[in-house]
């Protein structure tokens, strides 16, 4: 009998305060887990030193942006720090289409919305810090913005958490060797839920019950 399992592809978002670890985790999934791609969003921000066109972000203006949402071309869209991103719509129905799963590195704003749209194929996870001093220790030991900056990111940070709820697992990020292995065992248990595995066990009810009669 040939197998019958999931081929729809899985949605995994990924959300953290900024300093909580969470960029150097998806990359590392990333690396590992050959399925999984990332959905690289557009965005109305300022393309930063290094960053590539297409690779990074996909940047548009606020006018190209604006179009694109009237157009209902975005699977979610939400603003932050003052800045529009957002996933193509297109870009997530061919990747499950094509049985592939897709990394979204998005706030809860986002993720809400995805598990909206796609709620059997989506996965949320946040990643927390051990504490509110070390995300500051860690966002100061960056050296990269100014105290403006790390006020912004900090108040953002305290209303991220708030919304823990609509996660399905939550990783505190004390030690990032463990943090990794737990977000790779909820990755790769997320293709093995009831709800995509049942199919396959309800064709092998229906070979049971085919052979009793007989």
């Amino acid at each position: 009998m040939s197998s019958l399992r999931q081929q729809t592809g899985l949605l995994v978002v990924i959300s953290s305060p900024s300093g909580a670890g969470k960029t150097t985790l998806c990359q590392r999934l990333l690396k590992d887990e050959p399925q999984l791609v990332f959905s690289v969003s557009y965005t109305t921000r300022t393309m930063r030193s290094g960053e590539r066109d297409g690779a990074d972000y996909h940047f548009v203006d606020d006018a190209g942006f604006q179009k694109m949402v009237e157009r209902d071309e975005f699977a979610e869209w939400a603003e932050v720090h003052g800045k529009r991103y957002g996933t193509s719509v297109r870009f997530v129905d061919e990747a499950l289409s094509g049985g592939k799963d897709v990394l979204f590195d998005i706030d809860y704003q986002g993720g809400r919305q995805l598990r909206a749209k796609f709620e059997a194929d989506a996965l949320l996870v946040f990643i927390l810090p051990p504490s509110l001093a070390e995300l500051e220790r860690r966002l100061r030991q960056r050296a990269t913005d100014d105290e403006e900056v790390i006020s912004k990111r900090l108040h953002k940070a305290h209303e991220e958490i708030e919304h823990y709820a609509l996660y399905d697992f939550l990783i505190i990020n004390d030690d990032l060797e463990r943090a990794y292995a737990e977000l790779r065992s909820i990755y790769r248990a997320a293709h093995l839920r009831r709800s995509r595995m049942a199919d396959h066990a309800e064709a092998l009810v229906r070979a049971a019950q085919t052979k009793h009669t007989k």
